[in-house]
């Protein structure tokens, strides 16, 4: 399928087709980027409920990582993280670092 380019989108980019979303590769606009921090992170699943583009990657209950291509970089889960004693899981980086 060809990828259609923002000229070719919708005003507003609004999804027409169900599903489509998977379609429209997002993760080149962010400026920053989540890092997770594994021996920090207590599977509250926070960052899996609160992410608006659903790029928290999970497996039998448990968080396993995240999609780049999605995450725009807004920096919710982190900001919703409660981490282990203090220390968040996920913590917003520069991208490209």
């Amino acid at each position: 399928m060809k990828l259609k380019t923002w000229k070719e989108l919708p005003a507003g980019a609004v999804i027409t087709e169900p599903g489509s979303a998977r379609n429209f590769k997002t993760g080149s606009w962010r400026s920053y980027r989540p890092r997770w921090i594994e021996e920090n992170c207590i599977q509250c699943l926070f960052c899996w409920v609160y992410c608006p583009d659903m790029s928290i990657v999970t497996k039998e209950g448990k968080m396993t990582g995240i999609d780049y291509d999605f995450c725009k970089g807004c920096g919710i889960c982190a900001l919703e993280c409660p981490g282990k004693k203090g220390q968040k899981a996920l913590v917003m980086e520069e991208e490209g670092k």
